[in-house]
């Protein structure tokens, strides 16, 4: 199966989730299916993880979806103990596993071999654990996982190759922007504020 009919097949179920997409093509291709400003698409490999970690803990309430790679994860395996330990029942973490380095010529990645991040996942202390390699088994699991209460990781075994979709017509600063905005408004928080001040005023400290 290929990473954009994953995406595809999901996007109808989303509403007021917040995404957390990888660095490479994922992240154009979840812009152009499901447009919004709460999906955040980092620009920096192997930190999927931490920051969609980082947004389930600050916000308990909401349900924080990572769309992390292969790759990606292997940089920052430490992250799956830090999240099976402090456990946010609103997270899935979703791996789509494509054995290679896609946005760096393909080389293969380690699980080419051997390796077995939903095992690592396990191992860690994650209780819901699902391996998929079909379209079918991947809505299916993914379903499970938004209609629960708990932390799931779902490893989804796919092809190499990218959907035929413009980039993200973004760059990372205004995406950075666009999502803390949106955070502020649905969360009636305040995140950021100005460091300029009126003519002839202090500056706020």
């Amino acid at each position: 199966m290929k990473r954009y009919d994953c995406l595809r097949a999901i996007a109808p179920h989303f509403g007021e989730e917040l995404v957390v997409t990888n660095l490479g093509a994922v992240r154009h291709e979840w812009q152009a299916l499901r447009p919004h400003h709460g999906n955040y698409h980092l620009q920096n490999l192997g930190l999927t993880s931490s920051m969609a970690l980082g947004l389930a803990l600050a916000l308990p309430r909401r349900r924080v979806v990572a769309f992390d790679g292969d790759g990606s994860l292997l940089l920052n395996l430490g992250s799956l103990a830090t999240i099976a330990n402090r456990h946010p029942k609103n997270l899935i973490h979703i791996v789509f596993d494509n054995e290679c380095y896609e946005s760096s010529r393909g080389a293969p990645t380690a699980t080419a071999g051997q390796a077995d991040l939903a095992a690592v996942a396990r191992g860690c202390g994650f209780a819901n654990v699902i391996t998929v390699k079909t379209l079918v088994e991947f809505e299916q699991g993914f379903l499970r996982a938004l209609k629960s209460k708990d932390l799931y990781f779902i490893l989804a075994k796919v092809e190499a190759g990218v959907g035929d979709v413009p980039a993200a017509a973004l760059d990372s600063q205004e995406n950075k922007y666009l999502f803390v905005r949106y955070i502020e408004k649905s969360e009636n928080v305040k995140i950021l504020s100005s460091t300029l001040s009126r003519a002839g005023e202090p500056r706020a400290k």
